[in-house]
C-alpha cells in the first residue's frame, strides 16, 4: 500500500497573527450585546414584546430552572427500615473515573443480604459529575437527584460526603 505525501499550505502573515479570528470574535460578541440592548430597550418602553431578549436570573432570589436529567449533588437511598440500600457491591467504586467513591463494607446482620457498607465516602472536590456510579449501581442505592447546586465549602474537608450526609441530603 503507497502512502501519500500531502504537503501543508503555509500560513500567510494575517493567519499567523491570528488578528482575523480576534476580529470576528469581537464583532461576534458586540452583535449580541448590542442586540440585547436594543431588545430590553425596545421592551422597556413598550415596543418589540415578540422578539425575546437575554433572560437575566438575579441568583440567590430566583433559581434557574434545571432540565430533569441535570446531575446534582449525590444521595444514598434508604430502605423501609432506614438502613442504607446499598450492597456494597464496590461497582460505583470500580467505575467512578475520577475514584472519589470510598466503600468499606462488612457483614449484614440480615441474611437476606450479604454486605453492606461500613463506611461510605465520597469526595465532592474529585467528583466530575459523570453519573456512571448512577448508572453501574444494580440497586439503585446511589442517585444525584438532590436538586443541590451550592456545594461550596471553605476547605477540602468540607467536600468530603460521609455516609450519614449521604443518607440525609
Amino acid at each position: 500500500m503507497a502512502t501519500k505525501i500531502i504537503k501543508r499550505k503555509e500560513l500567510g502573515f494575517w493567519d499567523r497573527t491570528y488578528l482575523p479570528a480576534v476580529g470576528l470574535g469581537l464583532w461576534i460578541t458586540s452583535r449580541h450585546f448590542f442586540r440585547n440592548m436594543a431588545v430590553h430597550a425596545l421592551h422597556l418602553f413598550g415596543f418589540a414584546k415578540n422578539l425575546r431578549g437575554a433572560e437575566t436570573y438575579q441568583y440567590p432570589e430566583e433559581q434557574r430552572p434545571l432540565s430533569k436529567r441535570t446531575r446534582t449533588r449525590h444521595r444514598l437511598t434508604k430502605r423501609e427500615d432506614g438502613s442504607p440500600r446499598c450492597v456494597a457491591c464496590m461497582m460505583c467504586e470500580t467505575v467512578c473515573p475520577a475514584r472519589c467513591i470510598n466503600i468499606v463494607a462488612k457483614e449484614n446482620p440480615d441474611p437476606n443480604i450479604e454486605k453492606m457498607p461500613a463506611s461510605f465516602d465520597l469526595d465532592l472536590g474529585m467528583c466530575v459529575y459523570c453519573g456512571y456510579c448512577v448508572e453501574v449501581c444494580p440497586e439503585d442505592a446511589i442517585r444525584m437527584d438532590t436538586r443541590i447546586l451550592d456545594i461550596a465549602a471553605y476547605s477540602r474537608e468540607g467536600m468530603k460526603l460521609d455516609m450519614q450526609k449521604l443518607l440525609n441530603p
